[in-house]
Parts: structure tokens; sequence; C-alpha cells
């Protein structure tokens, strides 16, 4: 177990235990990246505070269970993705894409740091389009590789923690992932191909 991960579960303990105001500190701790997540997959800001309350109940309510098997974020995480997918059945609407986000968070998809190295115009126009066609490819892919390629590159969870989070086994994680970042890759790679470069 890590620091973080033990830390963790002696405050699920206290609460376990009935202090309720424990529960409380892991609120505070997760309450910001929980919501980051849902910001992948709920437009509204409204809708995403009532998910994120949502989903602090229910776990509140089914604390009881948690053994410390997974990190709690990690189980939290789960907790607010099926969260937010039966908001979404309920509102009749589709998991917002990165499309629909802002410009600076496809930014966090961009490996190739020698785009940014010289701001020339050019430069910052093939920013530009590497960006729009990773949202492109995002839009295009179904949620569950979606969900997995966002947990691993956006918030930074290890192959474990998120195929905990999608409750399937690792290897399908790797599955996913791969997948996900071969259809990102097939969109930019014109972009990043020299030979591709027609000027007129």
């Amino acid at each position: 177990m890590t620091p973080e991960r033990d830390e963790d579960f002696l405050i699920v303990q206290r609460v376990q235990a009935g202090d309720k105001k424990a529960y409380n500190l892991l609120v505070s701790k997760y309450q910001r990246r929980v919501a980051r997540l849902l910001t992948r997959m709920v437009k509204n800001q409204e809708d995403i505070d009532d998910v994120v309350q949502d989903t602090f109940i229910k776990a509140y309510r089914a604390i009881g269970n948690f053994r410390g098997e997974s990190a709690f974020y990690t189980w939290i995480y789960r907790i607010a993705i099926n969260t937010a997918k039966n908001h979404l059945v309920t509102q009749n609407r589709r998991p917002m894409t990165l499309h629909d986000s802002n410009d600076d968070d496809s930014e966090t998809f961009e490996d190739n740091s020698a785009l940014s190295n010289i701001d020339t115009p050019e430069s910052l126009l093939q920013t530009k389009q590497i960006g729009e066609a990773v949202n492109d490819a995002m839009a295009a892919l179904p949620d569950d590789l979606r969900e997995a390629i966002i947990m691993r590159e956006i918030d930074g969870l290890s192959y474990e923690e998120i195929a905990s989070a999608m409750d399937c086994p690792i290897g399908t994680v790797r599955s996913r992932i791969f997948r996900a970042r071969e259809a990102i890759s097939q969109k930019i790679k014109p972009l990043l191909d020299p030979k591709g470069d027609k000027r007129w």
C-alpha cells in the first residue's frame, strides 16, 4: 500500500466506526478530482455538482463494504462513473467528449514537446490542428475506450487502478488504451508527417 492509500484507509475505518466527521476529510480531498473526471462526461456545471454530490452520498452509504482491496479514490471513481452514466440515461444525453471541452484540456494529449518549443504562427497553427484532431478522435471513440484513455492520460491512474475503476481485467484496460492511442495516432499522423506538408 502507498502512504496515501494507507492514510485513506485509516480514515475510512474511522468512518466505518461511526466517525461521521472523518468522511468530510475524504470529500474535501477528492471532491475536485471527481468533479474534474466528470467534466469529461457531463456538460452542465450544475449537473456535475449534482453527480458529485450523489457520488459521495452513495459512497457514504456503501462505505461499510469498503475493505481496502483497491485505493479509495479508485473506488470513488468507479461510483462517480456509474452515477454519471445513470444521470445521463435519465437525462437522455450522451457523455460529453473532449471536443466539447476547453481547448486547454486537449493539450494534455499532445506529447510532442517540439511543437511548443517555437511559438511561430505556423507551429501554433499546427498545434491547434493537432488538438482538434485529438478531439475528433476522442469524440469518435466508444465510451469504454474514451474512459480508459482519460483515466490514464488525464487523471494519471495506473492500469491496476483503471481496471478496478472500470471493473474489468487489466488486460482489457491495456487493450482499450492501446486501441484508443492507435485511433488518436492515426488522426494526428498526417499532421506530423512532413511529406504530407503541402504548401501553396
